[in-house]
């Protein structure tokens, strides 16, 4: 099965961030957003620890200690950008001043619902950070993650059943399978991997799926 790679992921979803947004990037698979940008576009990324006009990853033996995103990884900063108080940066995701946000993802049901920060596992480590602050503070909540567990199940469920990080917050869904819009008719495909057809898609994918257009019917 053709799958997309973690930067064609990253590539897709910098494809539908438009000019002049200012845009949160989660951490994990989202920071890979900011490599795939285009130079010419401007958009304004921001860091819940305290930074907006972040640029891409600094190039290797370049790395400023003293620079990194929430997810302690070495960022650059544009010309142009600052850093400030993280209470100033929370203030800023809560005061609804993003456009988008891009968050990870165990679990997003059918109406929208996110589930990011907690499995439930006993032995597993909750690490909320700002995604529930994000979730009901961007004007736009993009999710992006593998479509399928490693044990072969789907991220995208009917309700899910791990604790929620925001309730009915997501609006488009990119997976290394395929782009999904959800809205009030259910889960949109907007476009599959290539070489997956869409009969092969919704066999994968715990909840029912509405074709776009013929173009992406098996």
């Amino acid at each position: 099965m053709n799958r997309r790679s973690r930067d064609q992921i990253a590539a897709r979803v910098a494809r539908d961030i438009p000019e002049g947004a200012y845009v949160n990037l989660g951490i994990g698979l989202p920071t890979l957003v900011a490599n795939h940008l285009p130079r010419e576009r401007e958009v304004f990324l921001h860091s819940e620890n305290g930074l907006l006009g972040m640029g891409p990853a600094p190039a290797p033996g370049e790395e400023d200690p003293d620079l990194i995103n929430a997810g302690k990884q070495p960022v650059t900063l544009l010309t142009g950008g600052a850093y400030f108080h993280h209470a100033d940066s929370f203030a800023m995701m809560r005061g609804g001043h993003l456009d988008i946000c891009v968050l990870g993802a165990f679990q997003v049901s059918a109406t929208g619902d996110l589930a990011n920060w907690h499995t439930g596992g006993p032995d597993a480590i909750p690490a909320v950070g700002g995604a529930m602050d994000l979730a009901i503070g961007a004007r736009k909540v993009f999710v992006m993650m593998e479509h399928l567990t490693k044990g072969g199940e789907s991220k995208i469920v009917e309700r899910c059943s791990y604790p929620l990080t925001g309730i009915g917050c997501v609006h488009r869904i990119y997976t290394d399978l395929a782009v999904i819009d959800v809205t009030p008719r259910g889960l949109q495909v907007i476009d599959v991997a290539d070489g997956l057809g869409f009969d092969e898609l919704q066999r994968l994918t715990g909840v029912r799926l509405l074709a776009v257009s013929e173009s992406v019917v098996a």
